[in-house]
């Protein structure tokens, strides 16, 4: 148990990437009208230093929230200025604890005639049913954090890069709605590539591998910059992930480019063509194409259909029914792993296999007047 729990505080050190609050407030005002009535869930959060929890406190009223639970991981070594708590407990803040916050209500508790911080500190030093110890280490993965879960309704964190896939299985597993922050990298992962392929997660509105600051650790070596005293790391590779709608998945790409098997080489391994851009998918070619993972973010599952993807963990991962579809060749290998797409002898990126939807014919009715033909002239 010492053992696992040093991993753990290794893991975690690595793993504190803290999100901006400006980023926070432009990603989830697309969502608001979800909220309403709602239990958020902040399972990766420190008020002390948490801005999600900020942002849904100083929000709880506007966005109309029937509870917010905040859960943290044994502290932080973070100092948190901007919501400084005092616990009828131990009577400082305590670093190494566990413990949840819930609040039922934000009210103007010192009058001022603005709901902001300054009252959510009041509720919490003032109401000994708001602030409570955890049992355990506040992991998201202990059985007290997982009853929380089940209460919850939608879950808003930025939860631990390295435990990302995890994280996100345990959300499907509790079916449970979601905006959170993650990284790139994950978009093909087996766990996560498979909630694409069915259409169970999606990319937010904002930042899209666009990289992102964030908050880190003095502890951390490799900054960006310091910021208000507190060192700042760039994420080029962050992104935003929910099962929430989200309107550009429901936008159709205007595709103009038509196929020629000059610009578009078929695989060496695949019965499909190789597009180096969405932007250059062809409006007409109806086969299985392989375009970059970017795609995902672009992706409307109106408009096309995900068959797999073409990676090093392809051939061990993918069904046998889709193997045989896309005509995989496990013959031809071009470095580590079997599956990646080799094009004229050699490997390329990781693509994402798509087909275009075929647009379906409106049945004509009898009912509608057709377009009259003209009279033919007497003879």
């Amino acid at each position: 148990m010492a053992r696992e729990d040093l991993t753990n505080a290794k893991r975690a050190k690595k793993d504190e990437f803290y999100t901006m609050l400006d980023d926070i407030a432009l990603e989830l005002k697309h969502y608001k009208p979800y909220f309403k009535d709602k239990v958020v869930f902040c399972n990766c959060d420190d008020p002390y230093e948490s801005n999600f929890f900020k942002y849904f406190a100083l929000n709880f009223n506007s966005f109309g929230l029937k509870k917010l639970i905040a859960t943290c991981f044994n502290g932080s070594p973070i100092a948190g200025d901007e919501l400084p708590l005092v616990f009828d407990i131990t009577d400082e803040e305590p670093k190494k604890t566990a413990y949840k916050v819930e609040i039922s209500e934000v009210k103007d508790y010192n009058g001022d005639g603005a709901v902001n911080l300054t009252d959510v500190q009041y509720l919490i030093q003032n109401d000994k049913n708001v602030l409570s110890l955890l049992k355990g280490n506040g992991d998201f993965r202990s059985p007290e954090c997982i009853e929380l879960l089940k209460e919850a309704d939608i879950v808003v964190t930025n939860p631990p890069f390295s435990l990302f896939r995890e994280f996100v299985g345990m959300l499907d597993k509790y079916n449970k709605d979601f905006v959170i922050m993650g990284n790139t990298n994950t978009l093909v992962c087996k766990e996560v590539f498979k909630m694409f392929k069915e259409d169970r997660i999606r990319t937010g509105y904002t930042h899209f591998n666009t990289g992102m600051f964030f908050y880190v650790p003095d502890t951390f070596d490799k900054y960006h910059h310091i910021e208000d005293g507190r060192k700042v790391a760039r994420v080029s590779t962050s992104c935003w992930y929910t099962n929430l709608p989200v309107e550009k998945h429901n936008e159709f790409l205007d595709l103009y480019k038509h196929y020629t098997p000059e610009e578009y080489p078929k695989y060496d391994n695949y019965d499909a063509v190789n597009v180096d851009t969405y932007r250059d998918i062809p409006c007409d070619y109806d086969g299985v194409m392989g375009v970059p993972i970017t795609f995902l973010d672009k992706y409307n599952p109106n408009q096309f259909e995900i068959i797999w993807q073409a990676s090093g963990n392809t051939y061990a991962n993918a069904p046998k029914e889709i193997l045989e579809e896309l005509k995989f060749n496990p013959n031809i290998k071009y470095g580590g792993g079997l599956g990646a797409p080799v094009l004229n002898g050699k490997a390329t990126y990781t693509r994402v296999l798509i087909r275009r939807r075929q647009p379906k014919a409106v049945p004509y009715e009898a009912s509608e007047s057709p377009v009259p033909m003209a009279a033919e002239g007497n003879e």
